[in-house]
């Protein structure tokens, strides 16, 4: 019932020492700032397309549609590394799958909102793994 068993994948893999600084914790650490820059640097790209009125396909949204659905399930799984319970394990595929829903969902009302501007900007940008090609602008 000690601390360090609560980080289950630093117990089992057989860890030695404080869990803050095992590799899967470290990884996982990576995993959730990296999500966080991403949610803030997409966040705000977004946000000043909304107010335009436009369409959000510079920064981050020219190198995938969803940063910020790649960005939350980056959060998720580096918490998941960190704490693997049952409820998590359980609630990550669940939401993966919601999110996935979500996107499909509000691309056909962007589809509606922005006709062939909107289809044109999903045949050049990958919908989830982020492209770092030199056309895309970034």
């Amino acid at each position: 019932m000690a601390h360090d068993n609560g980080h289950l994948l630093h117990t089992l893999f057989g860890f030695e020492g404080n869990p803050h600084w095992d590799p899967l914790h470290l990884v996982s650490s990576v995993f959730i700032v990296l999500g966080f820059f991403l949610i803030s640097s997409a966040w705000s790209v977004l946000h000043k397309a909304q107010q335009a009125h436009s369409l959000a396909s510079r920064g981050w949204y020219s190198r995938c549609r969803h940063p910020q659905y790649v960005a939350f399930i980056m959060i998720m799984f580096g918490f998941l590394l960190q704490w693997p319970t049952i409820p998590t394990v359980v609630m990550f595929p669940i939401l993966v799958v919601v999110y996935v829903r979500l996107a499909k969902r509000e691309e056909k009302v962007a589809i509606e909102e922005f006709g062939q501007e909107y289809i044109n900007y999903m045949n050049r940008t990958p919908a989830w793994v982020p492209s770092f090609k030199r056309f895309n602008k970034f």
